[in-house]
């Protein structure tokens, strides 16, 4: 199975990268871009099946190392 895990910063958290690639898409003649964040993919495979424990497990691994909780959310998609 393929999992892709999204990682973004929360909507209440400055994003330094968010704001200079808003800036960058305005200087480029992209004006209409707004709230621009920038945040990262995580892609992996596994043997198995999805089950809630399974479920319960990648969202362990989500919040406790690919992901900061504090100020990032995150999702995945199962493949």
């Amino acid at each position: 199975m393929k999992i892709t895990v999204f990682v973004t910063p929360k909507k209440n958290v400055l994003d330094p990268q968010g704001v200079a690639v808003t800036h960058a898409m305005h200087t480029l003649g992209f004006e209409s871009a707004k709230e621009v964040h920038v945040g990262k993919t995580i892609a992996f495979e596994v043997d198995g099946s999805d089950t809630p424990e399974f479920r319960a497990s990648l969202d362990k691994l989500c919040t406790d190392l690919l992901s900061n909780p504090v100020i990032e959310d995150y999702r995945y998609e199962l493949s």
